[in-house]
């Protein structure tokens, strides 16, 4: 199912942006964040299977320098208005949007996306990217290693 919706987000993006290590993030953080089962934050304001805030992951996207202009290509191409308030109601169940948007995101980072068996990386840059508010170390390693199985099955 992870296939479905990451092969349509993914799609939306310059095909350089696509390659296993970011599918494997991409795979990692959404198991660390919402286990690809809510889409909808338990007590919290986070939506999507990435948990993008408004003001966060949202307001960043549409407005990196590096991210800005693909963000608002994918929103128009998809029918929304590139807005803020207009991509939090539609991330929350618009799958490829919330891929997108998740791998504009770790797009803003400077470093290369880590390797196979590289969870502390993985780790540093969620956590650089995310910002999550109660991070959970304990089960990071875990979510990296089974994407990384996802990924390399799928090739």
């Amino acid at each position: 199912m992870v296939d479905i919706f990451m092969n349509s987000g993914l799609a939306l993006l310059d095909p350089i942006m696509d390659s296993r290590e970011a599918r494997a993030m991409l795979i990692a953080i959404g198991l660390q964040e919402s286990r690809f089962s809510y889409r909808v934050q338990i007590n919290g304001p986070a939506r999507g299977f990435w948990q993008f805030e408004r003001g966060g992951g949202i307001r960043g996207v549409l407005s990196h320098s590096e991210t800005m202009q693909t963000a608002i290509e994918i929103c128009l191409r998809l029918r929304i208005t590139p807005t803020e308030d207009e991509c939090y109601v539609a991330i929350t169940y618009n799958d490829a949007l919330a891929c997108a948007f998740a791998r504009l995101l770790l797009w803003t980072l400077p470093d290369k996306l880590p390797q196979q068996g590289d969870p502390d990386e993985g780790w540093r840059q969620y956590i650089e990217a995310w910002r999550p508010g109660r991070p959970h170390r304990e089960t990071w390693d875990r979510f990296f290693n089974d994407a990384w199985n996802i990924v390399t099955k799928g090739a």
